[in-house]
């Protein structure tokens, strides 16, 4: 008698057990019966900063790094990485706030489209050490682009929202331009 219940007690545990921390797809996705509060206020930012972006130079912040050969370098395929000051005024010796890291390639052959795949990591105050990520199209020519924000780290964890930037100024000699980031994320 014995026996037969602590068989059913078993079952019943593992039913139990099984019912609350069922698993799907192995281990990779597991449902846990522990409950942990999770509930933080979430909290709209919005950023104003600019972004230098510098072919030329001693020390330029962006480097060829794929494209067909003997093009222009604003053709289709042409790809670029991109490690450019962010400064709280458009002036290039104003305060540095972050860096833009990452790639952008032209990736439209109607227009100067890019694809833009960018970390801003943030040097400066409140957000050191946080970073916002951009994924989208940025076709150049508009007078205001939106990009979308697709993440974040830090402070920024679990962001999302857009960017508007706009070009201030660029030189058709040196290539060097200086574009402005409206940037709106919501976070925890």
């Amino acid at each position: 008698m014995a026996y037969f219940l602590v068989q059913i007690l078993v079952l019943l545990y593992f039913t139990v057990f099984l019912t609350f921390c069922s698993t799907t797809n192995g281990k990779f996705s597991e449902k846990s019966p522990m409950i942990i509060s999770t509930k933080r206020m979430e909290k709209m930012t919005r950023l104003r900063f600019y972004f230098h972006d510098i072919p030329s130079g001693k020390n330029p912040t962006n480097m060829r790094i794929a494209g067909p050969e003997k093009t222009t370098a604003d053709s289709f395929g042409s790809t670029f990485m991109v490690d450019s000051p962010l400064t709280e005024e458009p002036e290039p010796n104003s305060k540095l706030v972050g860096r833009a890291q990452g790639v952008y390639a032209f990736a439209s052959q109607h227009d100067a489209g890019l694809l833009m795949v960018l970390n801003f990591a943030f040097l400066e105050g409140t957000y050191n050490g946080s970073a916002l990520s951009i994924l989208g199209r940025s076709p150049v020519l508009d007078n205001v682009r939106e990009m979308p924000i697709v993440g974040g780290s830090g402070l920024f964890r679990f962001a999302r929202g857009y960017s508007l930037s706009k070009t201030i100024s660029s030189s058709q000699k040196s290539r060097n331009v200086v574009v402005e980031y409206n940037v709106t994320v919501v976070h925890f």
